[in-house]
């Protein structure tokens, strides 16, 4: 997962209850998101890709249990692809370090922690569920107070179930 470069040009821009959520979409697919501040300008899109996952995600803030069924594009490397699907395994409201990660799909835990950053899709793709084994760990290839704070909320969110 990763904050957003400078001067992306988003599909749209849709509010969360902790930030905004950069969008990249085309007519078929989501294929990133990103977080942003909360003083980055909402922009709304007809694309239905874009709807659906607006939906998916008012669902998600209602109740953390909604899965996602979103038409989703995304590319990575075979390591990336496999640790992502394992992501999409656990459960909300639950966690796994990146050692329980990396043990099951035969990797290491820094790789582990590698692809979880390079996730274009949080949320969807739930990496803010696999946290360090003394600690949350980071997020985003980043420690800072505010990606630490999206995965907090995310966490504390799913954790009320």
């Amino acid at each position: 997962m990763r904050s957003a470069p400078a001067k992306l040009n988003y599909t749209a821009v849709i509010a969360a209850p902790f930030a905004h959520l950069g969008v990249m979409a085309d007519a078929q697919a989501v294929q990133r998101i990103d977080f942003l501040p909360l003083d980055y300008a909402l922009l709304s899109a007809a694309d239905v890709p874009v709807q659906q996952l607006s939906v998916a995600l008012a669902e998600y803030w209602r109740d953390p249990t909604q899965g996602f069924d979103l038409p989703l594009s995304y590319q990575g490397s075979a390591h990336q692809l496999r640790v992502w699907q394992a992501l999409l395994a656990i459960p909300p409201g639950q966690t796994r370090t990146y050692g329980d990660i990396a043990r099951l799909i035969g990797s290491s835990p820094r790789a582990v922690g590698q692809a979880c950053g390079a996730n274009p899709l949080p949320i969807l793709i739930p990496c803010h569920r696999v946290v360090g084994k003394t600690n949350r760990g980071g997020f985003m290839h980043r420690l800072d107070s505010a990606a630490l704070s999206y995965k907090d909320w995310l966490l504390q969110h799913e954790s009320a179930l």
